[in-house]
């Protein structure tokens, strides 16, 4: 007997019919003697849908906290139906709340972060032979309040349990069947990768690929917990997730696209000791995470610092520049928000050379400019339009994914 860890996505439980499907999955392993812990996010579009409520009651913005109380309605909902549709079947459930199921967090409203799992509730449950069913997404923290984890946090709370519980699998059922080299929905010829390392997932997450929530994957590394991304509405093998991966001869394991992306450029600085430090330090204050940096030459005493950000970040990004006008005396701020970044990633990457060289030929062979490029062991991104991204993504897998 062993103990699994079931998270499935908001398309897994959008409407009775999903319900029932993903209760007859869970009932299945539990009647081989399975213990099962599910994990459940919010059904189909029920979030967009809290989020535009909110909007209309406050369009000046409503506190996080209240926007948390709020968001954590989709996946209690969730979790109650999804557990009577198991209790239909004859099987025992329990459903859970984040608070319920032990879930401690820290106070950053909307993007919380977990402290620690309390799992008593949820050990409990299961020496009752129930199926506990735990609403994703959501903890409480010091204060009592419910916060929630940002987008994709489900993930992220299937993979705490299945740490705490030290799970034999933790299993992701999202609407597509593994982790594949480019999204099959743009690129046609994507090819389904089998077994991928917890770097290269997690760089994949980063940087634009939406079948698995970064955070949920760096938790994963760091606890050893084996992932399996699968579909929920096929019996298909999935993608596993681990930390030894027999390397296959290929240097590329797959190509991502983020286009919620802007770029901000500074110009006329002077040239100084501290102007960088300044700058990115009070970014860092608003909690605003930089990505790719690039700092030009000196002329005549002045110089430019351009780089890229999360495209929901500009507005707030600008006003932290704007703060420091007098102090650092740029000439000004400008941003582009009308920009894409390609990224390549694979373990091969650091070992060979000409992958550089590769993805810009092909970039070029389709007319597409390249604004801005950062590299890393096991990853090389570039920035351009956004009107090039498809056609760049396309051009790019071609290269290296026969």
């Amino acid at each position: 007997m062993s103990l699994i860890v079931k998270k499935f996505g908001g398309t897994s439980v959008a409407d009775a019919q999903r319900l029932n499907h993903v209760a007859k999955l869970i009932v299945g392993d539990y009647k081989k003697g399975h213990d099962i812990v599910v994990v459940v996010s919010a059904q189909g579009d029920h979030t967009d849908r809290l989020i535009n409520q909110a909007a209309e009651i406050n369009p000046d913005g409503a506190s996080k906290r209240e926007m948390d109380v709020l968001m954590s309605a989709g996946e209690q909902i969730s979790a109650s139906l999804l557990a009577m549709a198991i209790e239909a079947m004859g099987c025992p459930a329990v459903s859970l709340m984040g608070w319920q199921a032990g879930f401690k967090t820290d106070s950053n409203y909307t993007f919380a972060r977990i402290k620690r799992l309390e799992p008593d509730r949820i050990k409990a449950e299961l020496a009752k032979k129930n199926v506990v069913v735990i609403a994703g997404f959501q903890g409480i923290n010091q204060y009592d309040d419910i916060t929630t984890f940002g987008r994709g946090g489900s993930d992220t709370s299937a993979v705490a349990v299945a740490a705490t519980l030290k799970a034999n699998l933790c299993q992701i059922y999202t609407d597509v069947d593994g982790v594949y080299t480019a999204d099959p929905r743009l690129v046609t010829n994507a090819k389904k990768i089998p077994v991928i390392t917890y770097d290269e997932m997690l760089e994949l997450a980063s940087l634009g690929a939406q079948v698995l929530n970064s955070r949920s994957v760096e938790m994963a590394k760091k606890y050893n917990v084996e992932l399996e991304v699968r579909s929920s509405f096929t019996d298909e093998p999935g993608t596993l997730v681990k930390e030894n991966v027999k390397m296959e001869k290929m240097v590329i394991r797959g190509v991502a696209k983020d286009t919620d992306l802007s770029t901000i450029y500074i110009t006329g600085l002077n040239d100084a000791p501290g102007i960088a430090f300044k700058i990115f330090n009070r970014l860092a204050q608003h909690g605003i995470v930089v990505d790719l940096i690039m700092h030009t030459a000196e002329s005549h005493g002045k110089t430019d610092i351009m780089f890229s950000i999360k495209g929901s970040d500009c507005t707030e990004a600008i006003k932290a520049i704007e703060s420091l006008r007098d102090s650092l005396n740029f000439e000004a701020v400008e941003h582009d928000d009308d920009v894409a970044k390609i990224s390549v990633v694979g373990s091969g990457i650091a070992s060979h050379p000409g992958v550089a060289a590769k993805m810009f030929e092909a970039l070029y062979e389709y007319g597409i400019s390249i604004k801005m490029i950062a590299t890393g062991e096991i990853k090389l991104s570039v920035i351009v339009a956004a009107k090039d991204a498809d056609r760049g993504v396309k051009a790019v897998h071609d290269a290296f994914i026969q």
